[in-house]
């Protein structure tokens, strides 16, 4: 799943109180996950200058990426993460790591050859879905319009209660990049 429908979907799921008073450790906890593999990408596209198909078919699989991705979605790692904070009484910080664990566990159904692995340290399984949210191959073009429907009615339900011009803002330019990036892959016929 792509990491700005974790920060929508998520908000989603907590109540309104708790966005009210939570929503930077929401979005924390949303797009954290995915913090790592931005930083590889950054790394190895503007720094090292690798090409795309040698980013994404070799050097993410190499075990030290792999490891620091595995860490970030590890769903026990983010359950022992609610557990300290709920006993030291840190409520943000434990908002912020459910809302990692259901990061891990929207990105469970949608991640075929590239899974993460979830149960990490204490396994290196890796769920391999038959669907994936890019890959064709593995009905990616349904998935990704699921996705955006999904984002466009938690926009829908999110639009009224933001109560920030940034926020909607965010909320109309996403939509407009998952709609826009869903004709430009998926719809759109090569000439």
């Amino acid at each position: 799943m792509n990491t700005p429908s974790h920060a929508i979907l998520n908000l989603v799921i907590f109540n309104q109180q708790l966005r009210n008073q939570a929503s930077p450790a929401i979005l924390i906890g949303a797009v954290l996950p995915d913090v790592p593999i931005f930083v590889f990408y950054f790394l190895m596209k503007f720094v090292y200058r690798l090409p795309e198909q040698q980013i994404w078919s070799e050097v993410y699989y190499q075990p030290f990426w792999q490891f620091i991705v595995s860490i970030f979605h590890s769903i026990p790692l983010a359950l022992l993460g609610i557990l300290i904070s709920h006993l030291a009484n840190w409520q943000i910080i434990k908002i912020g790591f459910i809302s990692m664990v259901l990061h891990s566990l929207l990105d469970l159904p949608v991640h075929n050859n590239d899974a993460h692995r979830h149960f990490f340290p204490f396994s290196n399984y890796r769920f391999i879905s038959p669907v994936s949210y890019w890959d064709v191959n593995h009905y990616g073009n349904l998935a990704a319009f699921g996705e955006i429907l999904l984002v466009l009615g938690a926009t829908v339900f999110l639009f009224p209660k933001t109560k920030s011009y940034l926020g909607t803002g965010l909320l109309v330019v996403i939509n407009l990049f998952y709609w826009i990036g869903y004709y430009q892959f998926y719809l759109k016929i090569p000439h």
